[in-house]
C-alpha cells in the first residue's frame, strides 16, 4: 500500500508543475491552423500512419527526433536541416548520428502532404507537423493521444557545434539528468516520465558496452544489472561485436508505448545506467514504482511532461520562420 500511497502527493505535484506556463509557450494553442489549415492535423496523422505501416522505427525514430530538436536550441525543427558544403548542421553531431532516417523521412512526407493541399501550403511549420507527428507515432504504439499546442517557427540556424553538450548521455546519474532538464525547464518527475520513452526503440551495443564488460575494475558488469539481463546483454553483443548492432531497449514489450518500461527498471532491466539510476536512487525510485503499477498515472505525467517539452526555445518572427523544405533554409 506503501507505493500507492505515493500516488496521491505524486499527481498533486504534477497538477501544480503542470500549471506553470512559460512565457514563450503563450504564442502556442491548439487548433492554431484553424484558419488556414484546418485538416491540417488528420493531413499529417494520415501520412504518419501511412509511414508507420511501412515499419515500425517509425515510432522511435519520430519520437527521438522530436526531443534531440527541442533539446537544443528549442523545438524548431533544426535538427532536420541537412549540412552544406559551408555549414556542418545539427543532424551530423555525433550525437545525432544514430537518428534513424524514417524519423526524418516521416516528417518530410507529412510536409508533402500538407503543401499538397493548396490552402495549407507553406503555412505550416515543420516544428508543428514534427510535434505532431511524435504524438501520432506514439498513439499507433499503443501510448496516451492529446492535443498537441501548435504555433511553432521553424529556426534560422542549425549548426553541429550547437549540440556540444546539450542532450543526456546514457552514462548520467540522477544529478546530471536533473540539471539538464531543469535547464530546460522541466522538473524530476517529467525526467521520469520522459524517459519512458524508452518503451520503445533500440540503442547501439557501443552505448552501453561499458556497463557489460568494463564496468569497473572489480566489477566488469554493473552490478544495478539484472543479471540474466546481463547475460542475454553480452549474448546479443559479444565483445568486439559491430558497434551498430542494435537491440530494443525495452525486453518485454519493445513495440508498445506502455509503463513496462517502470516494471523493467524494478527488476534490474533498464538498459542505460540514465534508465537504472531511476530506480536505484532514492529521490527518484517513487515515482518508477507508482507508475509501474498505474499505467494511467504514467500517461498522465508523460502528456504533461512532453507538452512542456514542446515549448522550449520557441522562435519568434525575429528568428524563425515557416520553412518551404523542412531539410533546407528559405
Amino acid at each position: 500500500m506503501a507505493r500507492f500511497n505515493l500516488l496521491i502527493p505524486l499527481l498533486s505535484l504534477l497538477l501544480t508543475v503542470s500549471v506553470f506556463i512559460h512565457p514563450a509557450s503563450a504564442q502556442l494553442r491548439r487548433n492554431y491552423y484553424a484558419n488556414v489549415c484546418p485538416n491540417v492535423e488528420s493531413i499529417v496523422r494520415n501520412a504518419v500512419t501511412q509511414k508507420f505501416k511501412q515499419t515500425f522505427v517509425t515510432v522511435p525514430a519520430t519520437i527521438r527526433l522530436f526531443f534531440h530538436d527541442c533539446w537544443v536550441k528549442g523545438c524548431d525543427a533544426s535538427i532536420i536541416i541537412a549540412s552544406t558544403a559551408t555549414n556542418t548542421a545539427e543532424k551530423d553531431h555525433p550525437d545525432n548520428l544514430s537518428l534513424a532516417g524514417d524519423g526524418f523521412d516521416t516528417v518530410i512526407k507529412a510536409k508533402a502532404a500538407v503543401d499538397a493541399n493548396p490552402n495549407c501550403k507553406n503555412k505550416v511549420s515543420c516544428a508543428d507537423i514534427l510535434a505532431m507527428a511524435a504524438r501520432d507515432v506514439i498513439a499507433l504504439a499503443g501510448g496516451p493521444s492529446y492535443d498537441v499546442e501548435l504555433g511553432r517557427l521553424d529556426g534560422l540556424s542549425s549548426t553541429a557545434s550547437s549540440v556540444n553538450g546539450k542532450l543526456p548521455q546514457p552514462g548520467f546519474n540522477l544529478n546530471q539528468l536533473n540539471a539538464m532538464f531543469t535547464a530546460n525547464g522541466l522538473t524530476q518527475l517529467d525526467m521520469i516520465a520522459l524517459s519512458a520513452a524508452h518503451t520503445v526503440g533500440f540503442s547501439h551495443c557501443s552505448k552501453f558496452a561499458n556497463r557489460i564488460y568494463s564496468f569497473s575494475p572489480k566489477n566488469p558488469v554493473d552490478t544495478t544489472l539484472n543479471p540474466q539481463y546481463a547475460n542475454d546483454l553480452q549474448t546479443m553483443c559479444p565483445r568486439n561485436v559491430d558497434p551498430r548492432i542494435a537491440i530494443n531497449m525495452d525486453p518485454n514489450t519493445p513495440r508498445i508505448f506502455d509503463n513496462v518500461y517502470f516494471k523493467n527498471l524494478q527488476q534490474g532491466k533498464g538498459l542505460f545506467t540514465s534508465d537504472q539510476v531511476l530506480f536505484t536512487d532514492r529521490r527518484s525510485k517513487p515515482a518508477v514504482n507508482v507508475w509501474a503499477n498505474n499505467s494511467s498515472a504514467f500517461q498522465q505525467a508523460f502528456i504533461s511532461a512532453i507538452t512542456k517539452m514542446g515549448r522550449i526555445g520557441l522562435k519568434t518572427a525575429k528568428n524563425g520562420n515557416i520553412r518551404r523544405d523542412c531539410s533546407a533554409f528559405n
